[in-house]
């Protein structure tokens, strides 16, 4: 049974191999132009920045140089029911230098086209299993982004020797720039 989580709560990951599966619902109507959200995992060492810009995946990089990490493609309209978009997680390949996968979700084009993430209902994340489809964990996003345009969903962390995931829940008025600033 998936344990669902508060923003802030952190639970261990005891699986190596999973999948990170990330879904909401638009109101396109409320500005008239289709809502493009981009779910992106910025794989950081101790320091918190990115090890190498080819450890920053996204839907122009989809594959981590370890193959730990893998994003399964954009979904450019977020139509339909469960995950919109998933990334596939191997803990077993992942570089030893790496102690955070940091996972966030921006709006292309946010600023042209006038949407933010108050815009956006029935956002989660959620770890499960692949081969059973079984959930292991799930955060809920409740809170009204009414400004913001990015959100960063959770981070998978390594702490004494173990890999946890913690509901982050924390939104920016900024795009995919903005964290690649952060963490570059």
């Amino acid at each position: 049974m998936a344990i669902n989580l508060q923003k802030g709560q952190r639970e261990s990951i005891n699986a190596p191999k999973f999948t990170i599966g990330l879904g909401w619902d638009t109101n396109s109507s409320s500005t008239g132009s289709a809502f493009d959200l981009d779910a992106s995992v910025f794989i950081l060492g101790d320091n918190k920045k990115i090890i190498a810009d080819e450890y920053f995946v996204f839907y122009n990089n989809l594959k981590s140089p370890d193959g730990a990490v893998e994003h399964t493609g954009d979904n450019l309209t977020g139509a339909g029911d469960g995950d919109d978009e998933q990334i596939k997680v191997d803990l077993s390949r992942i570089d030893s230098k790496v102690s955070e996968i940091c996972i966030v979700v921006t709006i292309h084009e946010a600023e042209a086209r006038k949407q933010n993430f108050g815009q956006v209902r029935n956002s989660f994340i959620r770890i499960f299993d692949a081969s059973t489809n079984a959930d292991i964990l799930k955060y809920e996003l409740e809170e009204d982004f009414s400004i913001e345009t990015a959100v960063e969903f959770g981070r998978i962390y390594k702490k004494d020797n173990n890999w946890k995931f913690e509901a982050v829940g924390v939104g920016m008025k900024g795009g995919l720039q903005d964290y690649l600033n952060k963490y570059q």
